[in-house]
């Protein structure tokens, strides 16, 4: 298993600087996914499910394909869920060091995440150490919303213990999962009428250092300014007391206009 980070660039526009969805969600994601899935798995049908890809991700957003890309897995890996979980979990490859999006390095395993979110909700404890492992590479803050919802106790316990973690993607997750207004995903209401069990998260992260997780509280106190000002604007005027540099930028970054 190479232990090189994947090369993004190929599929970024020299023009507009953005990545090329019908490159990087196309086929040759599809052929990247098979690849690696059968050096773990060698009964996958790598070439039905590459020509099952092509033609359902033709015309479609990046969302779409990444959906098309979950139930194919769902289609072709084993009937057992864990057994296929196991799989994909064989392929996440080496831990991400970098502070990176989910548009850079690791983009390939968001269809990962995906099939954890649709279809790992039975098994609570082994998809969340699953979207654990995930976000190392690429994120999990999509992944685990269903399981906040159907299990808010869990997961605020795992979020807590990711929040004291040494490894920076896993702080970030345990406040980035938890925003109740997430772009590109479905409102999170379950604690916005009583947010202090996510503010008690909240509070582990408002001294990081590491930018990545700094950003994601700062836009986590943004989102709950619009949904709850009232809490929010407690919370925050107990975080301005504070003389610590990096919760004094989280704040400066939260309140701008």
């Amino acid at each position: 298993m190479s232990h090189v980070l994947p090369e993004p660039t190929s599929y970024i526009n020299p023009d507009t600087g953005r990545m090329s969805i019908a490159l990087a969600f196309g086929a040759e994601l599809a052929e990247m996914l098979a690849a690696k899935i059968q050096t773990v798995y060698p009964k996958f049908a790598a070439k039905d499910f590459v020509a099952s890809v092509i033609p359902l991700v033709e015309g479609k957003s990046y969302t779409e394909r990444i959906h098309v890309f979950a139930e194919l897995l769902k289609q072709y890996l084993p009937v057992n869920y864990l057994e296929s979980l196991n799989i994909l979990v064989h392929i996440l490859g080496p831990e991400n060091p970098n502070q990176t999006g989910m548009f850079t390095y690791y983009y390939w395993l968001m269809p990962v995440g995906k099939y954890i979110e649709k279809y790992g909700t039975d098994y609570c404890s082994e998809s969340l150490q699953a979207i654990g492992e995930l976000t190392k590479r690429n994120t999990g803050e999509y992944a685990i919303r269903p399981f906040a919802r159907l299990y808010p106790d869990i997961t605020l316990k795992t979020c807590t213990k990711w929040a004291k973690s040494s490894n920076f993607h896993l702080r970030r997750l345990a406040s980035e999962g938890l925003r109740p207004k997430l772009p590109w995903a479905t409102k999170l209401d379950v604690w916005v009428h009583n947010p202090q069990p996510v503010f008690a998260i909240l509070e582990l992260l408002k001294e990081d250092e590491i930018l990545f997780v700094k950003k994601s509280v700062a836009n986590h106190l943004r989102d709950y300014v619009k949904v709850n000002e009232a809490a929010a604007m407690h919370l925050i005027a107990q975080w301005k007391k504070s003389e610590n540099i990096h919760t004094q930028w989280i704040l400066k970054h939260a309140l701008r206009k």
